[in-house]
């Protein structure tokens, strides 16, 4: 046989083990990254879950009026004193100091699949926003959403006298 037929024949010993190592090391890696994801994939669930929620309760909270509609929308009160139950909630400031243990509709309905979140609503009658200021002016709603599973959310929004 002739020199150059020999070369060509096959992969040395320390070759192979080199390959096997190499290959070892990258799957071990990727198996390392897909086990930390799957640890994880629940928590952005959860995350999107509390954002639905937050904005639920808050574009809930920004469509009723500023001024209770019982009052005399001229020199009534901005935040009288809340109505008895969430669907008897007439206007922005009924919902100050709401603190819901688990996603609850309108109707006072829960949500099901959502018990695990608590939601709570604060009214800020002496926000800033821009040129308004002050209670006569511009409430600022926040809604703060959180969960067990280190879900801590808060939304705000804003709803002007207009």
């Amino acid at each position: 046989m002739s020199r150059h037929s020999r070369r060509t024949r096959g992969v040395t010993l320390v070759e192979l083990v080199l390959a096997i190592t190499i290959i070892a090391v990258a799957l071990g890696g990727t198996l390392m990254a897909v086990n930390a994801t799957t640890r994880h994939s629940a928590d952005p669930m959860i995350g999107q879950q509390a954002l639905a929620i937050a904005e639920s309760y808050l574009e809930e909270v920004l469509l009723k009026p500023y001024i209770d509609p019982d009052l005399d929308p001229i020199s009534g009160a901005v935040c009288p004193s809340a109505e008895a139950s969430r669907d008897l909630y007439d206007n922005v400031c009924d919902y100050a100091g709401l603190d819901d243990a688990g996603a609850i509709d309108q109707n006072g309905n829960t949500v099901a699949g959502l018990a695990g979140y608590r939601i709570r609503v604060g009214v800020d009658t002496g926000a800033n926003l821009g040129g308004f200021s002050g209670s006569a002016q511009v409430l600022r709603i926040d809604v703060r959403v959180s969960h067990p599973a280190s879900v801590d959310l808060t939304l705000s929004g804003y709803r002007t006298r207009g």
